[in-house]
């Protein structure tokens, strides 16, 4: 999928199709519902299936302390919408001259001049415009008066709670990976790059990739079910995010433990997949206890990684 930053010079095959805007972040099912209507409606007009997202976050501008960690980079999102069928990502600089654009103005600059817009799919919960003054019964009434389908569709439930991305959030950041991974499309994912750490997992016959640079949420420390991603390999991997009180430590770290590989990963970008929780972080009386601990997360974690596969 094609990443579009500047809608001043989008080529013609990614106008006049059909648009949904959003922050789309996580791409969970409900997402997904959200992108079958967007395919569909673009068949139906002959044209792109284009997201409309924004980098960053407005939250993040309007009110920086309040912006919730995201979920999800930009590239991992165009990939996850690529696979349900959306063929065109932009990802709007968000900046204070889209910010003071009155719904009115975002309609009739950013929907109608720059993106060509035949139809437009959003949910019920949908704002745009500053502060966002413009909601579905204003888009529904400026479409109608510009000819311009709009199909609203309704937020995907599941165990009779919305599927959004606050939810998938607080999942997260409450270790609850496997429920969050149901209400995903792919399994939670982070990335990185494996930097040097104190070497001890090696000395144990456990050695680990340190991973640092995180840009995304972290969910609740412990011991994890994962995949790595790394030089166009996939490893089952333990990946422990917390500190390591065993040697005395307490600052968080997040390490992982590829399972079957060897080598040096030093300075090597890395994603890791978060498949389920395995325990709490806790200290052991002794190296040989924590050896013997460890020999079984990775028992587990090889179990697990199989079963999903």
């Amino acid at each position: 999928m094609n990443i579009f930053r500047d809608i001043r010079q989008l080529p013609e095959h990614v106008r006049g199709g059909a648009v949904t805007i959003g922050n789309f972040d996580g791409v969970h099912r409900g997402h997904a519902q959200l992108v079958g209507r967007l395919t569909e409606q673009a068949r139906r007009v002959g044209g792109p299936s284009v997201v409309f997202t924004f980098e960053p976050h407005p939250v993040q501008i309007l009110r920086p302390r309040e912006a919730p960690p995201p979920l999800t980079w930009t590239e991992r999102k165009a990939e996850l919408l690529s696979r349900l069928g959306a063929t065109a990502l932009i990802a709007y600089p968000t900046d204070e001259a889209l910010l003071s654009l009155s719904a009115t103005e975002f309609f009739a600059e950013i929907i109608q001049r720059q993106l060509g817009a035949r139809a437009v799919i959003e949910g019920p919960n949908f704002y745009f415009g500053k502060g966002r003054t413009g909601d579905v019964a204003l888009l529904e009434k400026l479409c109608r008066q510009s000819e311009i389908t709009l199909e609203v569709v309704e937020p995907l439930q599941d165990d009779a709670q919305i599927i959004s991305s606050s939810r998938i959030r607080a999942l997260v950041a409450a270790g609850d990976v496997s429920t969050a991974a149901r209400l995903l499309t792919q399994a939670y994912r982070i990335r990185g790059l494996v930097t040097h750490g104190a070497g001890r997992g090696a000395k144990i016959g456990f050695a680990t990739a340190n991973v640092a640079a995180i840009d995304t949420l972290l969910p609740k420390p412990g011991v994890y079910a994962g995949r790595a991603y790394v030089n166009n390999h996939v490893w089952p991997t333990a990946v422990n995010i917390g500190p390591n009180p065993t040697f005395g430590e307490s600052s968080l770290k997040v390490e992982a433990h590829l399972i079957g590989f060897s080598g040096s990963l030093y300075g090597c970008p890395i994603e890791v997949d978060f498949l389920s929780r395995v325990r709490d972080i806790q200290p052991f009386g002794s190296v040989e206890e924590l050896k013997q601990q460890l020999a079984r997360d990775v028992g587990q974690v090889e179990q697990e990684v199989n079963d999903t596969r």
